[in-house]
């Protein structure tokens, strides 16, 4: 593969051949926990970040395992005679998955990484050579329809997304497949885009030889393949959200001004999801001088959904244009061609007023509340992967909140959330603590600060009895007068049942 353009594909209309080669795949231990045993988890890692040179000394025997490290991940020539006593090695050649190299040896002419799905299966994520992780980690490739495999984008994705049984499913954007893969696990149909027809070919690779279901592949920008009376159950898309100046990449530039390719798809998903369904992107955002970032994040989303969006990152534009000039390799070139083009980044910022850029997750949920919910916050913090069921239980915490004016609220149970410890600080000896915190050590991780009701209530929420008899228990403990505690609670209750430190007890 050169930049002026990727190498052809294997052929993707001989599932059979796809079949076979997975089973041989599989009988030699070519998957994810085998790798870790063979490669040790230093080599394993390296090869994360595009370092081979430790699995180069890791491979350096003749074992089926170690002849398809060194052929499909470390993209090295074999021997053809050493490749057929592993795999059906001429139907390989013929289907393209090999090509034949000197007079006796034979190549890989796409990455094939193993790739462990949520419940156990044995994946495998088809991408160009040299490009099997995906995303900002300076693949140096310009070649502008290559396909990356899996990055921390695409795994960050999958790990947010809702997973619920779902007749439709639409992977926008699919570029190595990996989105739609995940989807086929629990969605009866799945659609697959691209403007990239290279990554469309790719996705179906993906799928055959995962032994995944095919997806239904359309090739076309955002929404443009979908048609006006057609909706899904989930949207899901990691598109190419890097704000530049022009197009010059198609996996990762949208070719809109500034961050309008990440708006466009934000609007338009409404009117594609079914009722309840879901939409869920990650996207950058331009912070614009004199502007509310969240003001902004507000006006993309689409009447008709509840909306909840956390901005994980926030990048000076110094910092966002050197990431991704690294990205395409273009520190490696002319030292003034470097500078023109960083010159250029520079120049659409302020033209355009930018001062910083935001990465983070967006998701939308139809419904037809007649208010719906909108939160944008930012959290840097660290969370735990997967979030699909805790993107899943905001949003009913939402319709319960939305249910339950104040006195309904009182007259409910509550049950803390596990693994929700209590934090006390104040100066050592004093009789008491300055602050509370309550910290959550699952899902988003949150911390949030209660008072010493608060802290009181949420400790007896077991479930047995309701809201309204522990306050009045702790007002007459504390010499309160109870209706007093009881009007001014539940604003506390809401706040800690929408951030998930408290479950109601149906």
């Amino acid at each position: 593969m050169t930049d002026s353009g990727p190498a052809p594909l294997p052929a993707a209309d001989r599932p059979e051949a796809a079949a076979r080669l997975r089973d041989a795949l599989l009988a030699a231990s070519f998957t994810a926990d085998g790798l870790l045993e063979l490669l040790g988890a230093p080599a394993y890692a390296a090869l994360a970040r595009s370092e081979t040179v430790p699995a180069l000394r890791a491979t350096r025997g003749d074992t089926p395992l170690e002849t398809l490290v060194r052929l499909f991940l470390l993209q090295q020539p074999v021997p053809r005679a050493r490749v057929a006593a592993v795999l059906p090695v001429d139907e390989a050649v013929q289907t393209g998955w090999l090509v034949p190299v000197g007079a006796d040896e034979v190549a890989a002419t796409v990455d094939v990484r193993p790739y462990g799905g949520p419940g156990g299966e044995d994946w495998f994520i088809v991408s160009d050579l040299g490009c099997a992780v995906g995303g900002a980690g300076g693949i140096g490739q310009r070649a502008e329809s290559v396909v990356l495999g899996v990055g921390g984008a695409s795994t960050t994705l999958a790990g947010i997304t809702v997973r619920t049984p779902v007749a439709a499913a639409l992977d926008l954007g699919t570029g190595s497949g990996i989105q739609a893969l995940h989807a086929s696990r629990h969605a009866t149909r799945v659609t697959a885009t691209d403007l990239n027809p290279r990554a469309l070919h790719v996705t179906a690779l993906t799928l055959a030889l995962s032994g995944a279901p095919a997806a239904e592949l359309r090739e076309g920008s955002l929404f443009e393949p979908v048609r006006d009376d057609e909706k899904f159950d989930l949207i899901v898309s990691n598109p190419p959200f890097v704000i530049s100046p022009g197009a010059r990449l198609t996996y990762r530039d949208g070719g809109m001004g500034g961050d309008d390719l990440c708006r466009s798809l934000v609007q338009q998903a409404g009117e594609r999801l079914n009722e309840g369904g879901f939409a869920q992107f990650l996207a950058n955002w331009q912070h614009v001088a004199g502007e509310d970032w969240q003001d902004r994040l507000r006006s993309w989303v689409p009447r008709g959904c509840d909306a909840w969006v956390v901005q994980r990152e926030v990048q000076d534009v110094t910092q966002y244009a050197e990431l991704w000039l690294r990205d395409a390799g273009d520190h490696r070139e002319d030292p003034a061609q470097y500078q023109a083009r960083y010159d250029a980044w520079l120049d659409e910022f302020e033209a355009r007023k930018v001062k910083a850029v935001g990465f983070g997750w967006i998701t939308l949920r139809r419904t037809d509340a007649a208010e719906p919910s909108l939160t944008v916050e930012e959290w840097p913090h660290p969370v735990e992967q997967p979030l699909g069921d805790t993107v899943r239980a905001h949003f009913e915490r939402l319709d319960y909140l939305r249910e339950h004016d104040d006195a309904a609220l009182l007259g409910h149970h509550f049950r803390l959330a596990g693994e929700v410890v209590q934090e006390q600080v104040g100066l050592p000896g004093a009789e008491d603590p300055e602050h509370v915190v309550l910290r959550q050590h699952r899902g988003m991780r949150r911390a949030t600060k209660v008072d010493t009701v608060g802290a009181g209530f949420a400790g007896v929420c077991d479930g047995t009895l309701s809201a309204g008899r522990i306050l009045d228990a702790i007002a007459q403990l504390m010499g309160e007068d109870s209706v007093r505690l009881r009007d001014r609670t539940p604003a506390q209750i809401r706040l800690l049942v929408e951030q998930g430190f408290l479950e109601p007890v149906v």
